[in-house]
C-alpha cells in the first residue's frame, strides 16, 4: 500500500491507518506502535518492497487486542506523526 498510495506526504499515515483497520476487521487485533522503534520500522518499511520479512516481524511483535481502548488509538495517532518527522 505505501507504494502504490499516489502522494508522497500522507503516505505512513494512510498505510498505519489502512493496516489497524484491516487487522482489525480480520483478525480482532491491531498494532500497539509504541512498541516499534521509530528507525527499526522507517528500515523495514524501506526494504518491505523486496523482502517483507522485517516488517512483518515488527508488525506481528506489536499486536494487541486492545482494538476498542481509547489510549492505544490515540497513542496510534501521535506515533504515526512521530514516524513522519524528520
Amino acid at each position: 500500500m505505501n507504494v502504490a498510495h499516489p502522494f508522497c506526504e500522507g503516505n505512513g499515515r494512510t498505510t498505519r491507518i489502512w493496516l489497524d483497520l484491516i487487522l482489525k476487521k480480520r483478525l480482532g487485533l491491531c498494532v500497539d506502535w509504541s512498541r516499534i522503534d521509530k528507525y527499526d520500522y522507517l528500515s523495514a518499511m524501506e526494504s518491505s518492497v523486496a523482502d517483507s520479512t522485517k516488517i512483518k516481524g515488527l508488525l506481528k511483535n506489536a499486536l494487541t487486542d486492545k482494538v476498542n481502548d481509547r489510549e492505544m488509538f490515540m497513542k496510534g495517532i501521535d506515533y504515526s506523526y512521530y514516524y513522519e518527522e524528520q
